[in-house]
């Protein structure tokens, strides 16, 4: 009678599909991608195929693994950069200015036991991510005025909020690589056409004390130009005094009689009496 159960049809299908049902349940396939957990009960068995740092697909713990039917359940975890989007959130400046800020960080489960104690799943990472990065936004921003978020202390912002997030991240067995602001704008309106009005208010301002300070420097060399020319005159004057005079008497000859860059150059005419002073130079030549 037993060769005869066995003989059934309806027996064997049900024999196959418990054998099937056994084997998917004690047998799993890791990928390269993933990290499993294995579990019994609510507690952490063994993990395949964890993160290790500087790890190369090709030499990971990859592949079959086996477990207890319905005793261990499996859990997978992705190795990759994983990104959270943060809400759109208002944040107000020292400048009493409301900036509306869209950011984002990329992360990584480094510890899968530590994250399945404290949180089980990543969509739940996610979302206390998320969280703690709008968090620590406002904190930074929030000491910050809008012209930084315009300046190289941009980077500096964006660097002691991974610090900030990161610090959190590791409470949940994660490791954050990267935050960036995707952007940080002023409200439409009033609030933006105010502040650019003290942008360029400021940029004036700046510009007339740049120019005052350059005036004034230009000031100062011009005076020590001036007053080194005035040492070198007199140096050579008391050097020869009869050629300095004579020098000096030529260029000025040439200023009055030589229009110099003009058309009809040369073509002065002077009326001057012969014992003019003015022209004993021409005289002396004699």
């Amino acid at each position: 009678m037993s060769t005869t159960f066995l003989q059934n049809p309806v027996v064997l299908g049900a024999i196959g599909i418990g054998s099937l049902v056994l084997l998917g349940s004690s047998v799993s396939v890791v990928p390269e991608t993933q990290q499993a957990i294995i579990s019994s009960f609510g507690q952490v068995q063994r993990v395949v195929n964890a993160y290790k740092e500087k790890e190369t697909f090709g030499n990971t713990n990859a592949g079959l693994t086996f477990r207890i039917p319905f005793v261990e359940q499996i859990q997978y975890i992705d190795k990759r950069v994983l990104s959270v989007e943060m809400e759109r959130q208002e944040v107000l400046s020292t400048d009493q200015l409301r900036l509306q800020v869209d950011a984002f960080a990329r992360f990584r489960v480094t510890k899968p036991t530590v994250m399945y104690r404290t949180i089980r799943t990543e969509d739940r990472l996610r979302e206390q991510l998320r969280t703690i990065l709008g968090s620590s936004l406002r904190n930074e921003l929030g000491r910050r005025s809008f012209a930084t978020m315009l300046s190289p202390e941009r980077g500096e912002v964006m660097e002691n909020v991974q610090r900030s997030l990161n610090r959190e991240a590791r409470k949940y067995g994660a490791e954050i690589i990267d935050v960036r602001i995707k952007r940080a704008d002023l409200p439409d309106g009033a609030p933006l056409k105010s502040a650019f009005q003290r942008m360029r208010s400021a940029r004036q301002q700046e510009a007339i004390a740049i120019d005052a300070e350059g005036q004034k420097e230009a000031q100062i060399i011009r005076a020590n130009a001036e007053a080194e020319a005035a040492r070198i005159y007199a140096a050579s004057y008391g050097k020869d005094p009869e050629f300095y005079d004579f020098y000096r008497g030529m260029q000025s000859y040439r200023r009055t009689f030589v229009q110099e860059g003009q058309d009809g150059a040369g073509k002065t005419t002077f009326v001057l009496s012969p014992n003019n002073d003015y022209l004993r130079k021409f005289r002396e030549g004699r």
